[in-house]
């Protein structure tokens, strides 16, 4: 990869700065081709359907630059022969040879040269010359597709222009003339098959295909799709498209202005070939008349020697004791006894089971009864084959931090399934981290700090729920229910945390597209053990408060022998003593340490969140090689509600401010709502354009003022605005005074420009812009709060460029954020006075931020 990357850093300093001519490979007397243009009565028009039509376009580029066509041009024509020629020579004169290098040093020269003028060539692109051939080709293509649109007798001409002042370079412009439409006209039916006749009857009036709509033959195609989808999942199992046809009677001299066409819907029946004899069959609806399911079914299997056992309408069948409920098998089936085929009814099934993630990928087959003399019972044979019960997995992380220096982790997962014989999927994984910080208490040695975890997480198929679900969420949303514990455990890492996690989550999906998410309790506890170690971790909240202190006579105490506070007990002296005025300060020094000790209150308190959320999300995204899709996810949860309604019953302990504790730990109570919105745009070839819009805000009330540090939100980082670093954006304009800037209240919009450059390497210009405000907490800066519309002139805007290399299975990312507009500077010094390579941030990151 250093290679290539080499190789790249080499090409973009010659591409750009030397006197590159782009048609330096185009032949005398031939034009570059730089512009398509489409034309009518006039006017350019834009039509993304017609200008996909093109036999030629014109060579990629990058905001106009055509980079991938002056890297070919760097590579000499006819290479190969040339440096073979040459190397025939130095080795017959052999003095080059004998002076530099050997006989094979010098073949191993002559082959690297070529190989990098072959890869010039292959990462280049080669110029796309205006051809008349192609011209035609697609003036003909243009004629086509308004013949499908009822334009029967269009005009397509077109011309070629030369550029002035831009030698060797043209541009082609098409011409077209509609003409007038043609229109459907006594639209009737001919049905060979009496079930297929009658099925059409009642869903005829939401046709594609309208009488006196202008004709489309996509709509031609959308009703044969239509038809067949309704056909195969009412009944008509042997289906194909290819019976369904139309007769479309057309006058297309215009002199005649007859432009109405009579159409004619033609479903024939089926045709089956038997050796050189053509048969036909009339369709029918079919029913299911058995369904078999075939548990832990392995090919080797006997079929006809395994056991079996009828339930709620299904046949079981299994080798030696069956090792699930039957009715976990059962509700994964969608076909039942004695019902009509559907397709759906077979795509069902296959996700139910594998929601299950207990077999692997079902074989599922259709069978008609050989003892139906009607050919209308079909046997649904489902064969399951099971997967390991046991699978263990490995992990293994190197990391770097503001909180360790370097620190190596290790993790493992054992995953047990159909624990319960009810699919049940049980993992329990671990993790543990050992690392080293220079700053940690115990710095003698040099792996001083550590953290470990474990997680427990129970999976249920299905909805895990005293009440009956199943009128609301029904199978084929593949529900599932999670529970999940977990622990973590800090040694000199921060304070010390100690975490305890609780969630009990249900997932289901309403359609393909649709997914919901309902943490009915989602319980955390955190732990602060060393908060003696405050100051230690938070260096920037210490320097302001050391600097404060600077100003006035303090205890000796208070102080090392250089002046400054000692941590904890001087910086907790100097705190209590401004705030009880023993040390009588300024007013606005006053306020600082108030802010400060707020601050330390807050993020040294133990941390008690009960809360519900739940979690909606649209998606229509078809497959990684889709970009042109939206994603819209909304979040909205609730913590403390229900702890505040037992409170009054249960008489629990207080705090001096009325708060209620239990366990000793004052409970969190707050509301939150995200909103969150992607949407991808394919611009030409391979180039997207992608967004990105967020919102959030979570409002303290009842049993708290502020907003627990893992609730909050923070900005900056590689996948937010990346003009900054994490957590050092914000909050509003205060100019990021603490070591972790958070806050309650988020807006951040991304818009990246992503291209290819060569091969696997691509390119990306991106604008972050955003921020985080404190609003209706305990925090009372105005330069840190929102407070109104006027608040908005805060939001940070960085721009920058990026390179990504595409491995397939993931992305390795390289972006360079600049500082475009910094609210932290006065009004009006904040536009590019940040925009430095010195104060631009680097990103690393894996797969796309968004």
């Amino acid at each position: 990869m250093k290679t290539l990357l080499a190789k790249i850093t080499v090409i973009v300093i010659i591409v750009l700065f030397s006197s590159c001519n782009t048609v330096k490979r185009v032949p005398d007397g031939e034009l570059l081709l730089t512009k398509n243009t489409l034309k009518e009565n006039g006017e350019i028009i834009k039509n993304p359907d017609m200008a996909s039509l093109y036999y030629q376009e014109p060579n990629s580029g990058i905001l106009g630059y055509p980079l991938r066509l002056n890297i070919y041009n760097l590579a000499k024509p006819k290479s190969d022969s040339i440096y073979l020629s040459r190397l025939d020579s130095t080795l017959q004169k052999n003095t080059f040879a004998e002076k530099f290098l050997s006989r094979k040093q010098l073949v191993q020269w002559t082959k690297t040269k070529i190989g990098f003028q072959n890869w010039l060539r292959n990462t280049g692109e080669a110029p796309v010359i205006i051809d008349e051939l192609q011209t035609k080709k697609t003036e003909d293509k243009l004629k086509a597709y308004l013949n499908s649109k009822g334009f029967f007798n269009s005009e397509v001409s077109s011309n070629v222009d030369t550029l002035e002042n831009k030698e060797k370079r043209g541009k082609v412009s098409y011409t077209i003339n509609r003409g007038k439409p043609y229109i459907i006209d006594s639209l009737s039916f001919e049905i060979a098959s009496k079930d297929v006749d009658s099925i059409y009857k009642r869903f005829r009036r939401a046709s594609f295909v309208k009488n006196g709509e202008t004709y489309d033959l996509d709509n031609f195609q959308k009703e044969r799709d239509r038809l067949t989808f309704i056909f195969r999942n009412s009944g008509i199992y042997n289906f194909q498209q290819n019976s369904i046809g139309f007769e479309i009677l057309r006058d297309t001299v215009a002199a005649n202005n007859d432009y109405k066409m009579p159409t004619t819907l033609i479903i024939d029946n089926l045709n089956e070939r038997d050796s050189d004899t053509v048969n036909q069959t009339e369709y029918k609806v079919h029913k299911i008349e058995h369904v078999n399911i075939y548990a832990d079914y392995s090919f080797s299997d006997n079929i006809y020697e395994m056991d079996s056992l009828r339930y709620n309408g299904y046949t079981i069948f299994y080798t030696g004791k069956l090792r699930y409920k039957p009715k976990t098998l059962t509700n994964a089936i969608s076909t039942k006894e004695g019902a009509v085929y559907r397709d759906v009814d077979r795509t069902d099934t296959y996700r139910q089971i594998s929601n299950l993630n207990v077999f692997k990928y079902p074989n599922i087959e259709y069978v008609y009864n050989d003892k139906d003399s009607t050919n209308t019972k079909l046997i649904n044979n489902i064969y399951l084959t099971p997967r390991k019960r046991f699978s263990l997995g490995f992990d293994f992380d190197v990391s770097h931090s503001n909180i360790q220096d370097i620190g190596f982790t290790v993790g493992g997962s054992v995953i047990s399934r159909n624990i319960f014989r009810g699919a049940e999927t049980l993992e329990i994984s671990g993790r543990s981290t050992i690392g080293s910080q220079q700053s940690a208490a115990d710095n003698d040695r040099f792996f001083n700090i550590s953290e470990v975890g474990a997680d427990v997480k129970l999976s249920f198929p299905r909805i895990f729920f005293p009440l009956n679900t199943d009128k609301w969420i029904t199978k084929n949303m593949v529900p599932s229910t999670v529970f999940s514990v977990g622990t973590s455990v800090q040694t000199n890492i921060g304070l010390d945390k100690r975490t305890l996690d609780g969630a009990l989550t249900y997932k289901w999906q309403p359609n393909a597209l649709k997914k919901m998410e309902l943490g009915l309790i989602d319980i955390q506890y955190i732990k602060n053990v060393n908060i003696d170690n405050f100051f230690n971790v938070y260096q920037t909240t210490y320097s302001r408060l050391n600097d404060i202190a600077a100003n006035y006579t303090v205890d000796e105490s208070y102080v090392n022998d250089n002046g400054d506070l000692t941590i904890p007990s001087g910086a907790d002296s100097f705190i209590s003593d401004v705030l009880n005025n023993t040390i009588s300060t300024s007013t606005d020094d006053r306020e600082n340490v108030r802010s400060i000790n707020e601050r330390k209150e807050r993020l040294t308190d133990n941390n008690l969140i009960v809360a519900s959320n739940i979690t909606y999300t649209i998606n229509s995204r078809r497959g990684l090689l889709d970009n042109s899709f939206y994603q819209f996810r909304t979040k909205f949860e609730l913590a403390g509600n229900l702890l505040s309604l037992l409170s009054g019953s249960a008489n629990l302990e207080q705090t001096d401010d009325n708060n209620n504790l239990l366990f000793g730990v004052q409970y969190s109570q707050y509301a939150k709502a995200e909103l969150d919105y992607i949407k991808y745009f394919q611009l030409a070839r391979n180039n997207v354009l992608a967004f990105r819009g967020f919102f959030g805000m979570a409002v303290p009330y009842g049993n708290s003022n502020s907003i627990p540090f893992s609730r909050s939100y923070f900005a900056g980082g590689s996948n937010d605005n990346r003009g900054w670093q994490a957590y050092d954006l914000g909050p509003g304009s205060s100019g990021s005074v603490n070591d972790f800037n958070e806050a309650n209240l988020k807006l951040a919009f991304n818009l990246e420009y992503r291209f290819p450059i060569a091969g696997s390497v691509k390119g990306a210009l991106f604008a972050d812009a955003g921020n985080i405000w404190n609003v209706f907490d305990n925090v009372e800066d105005e330069n840190a709060t929102f407070n109104d519309l006027e608040s908005l002139r805060d939001i940070a805007l960085a721009t920058g460029l990026g390179f990504r290399y595409d491995f397939g299975f993931f992305v390795f990312r390289l972006d360079t954020g600049f500082k475009t507009y910094n609210p932290a500077n006065e009004l009006g010094n904040r536009w590019f006075k940040d925009f430095t390579f010195q104060d631009a941030v680097l990103n690393i990151g894996i797969n796309y931020p968004f």
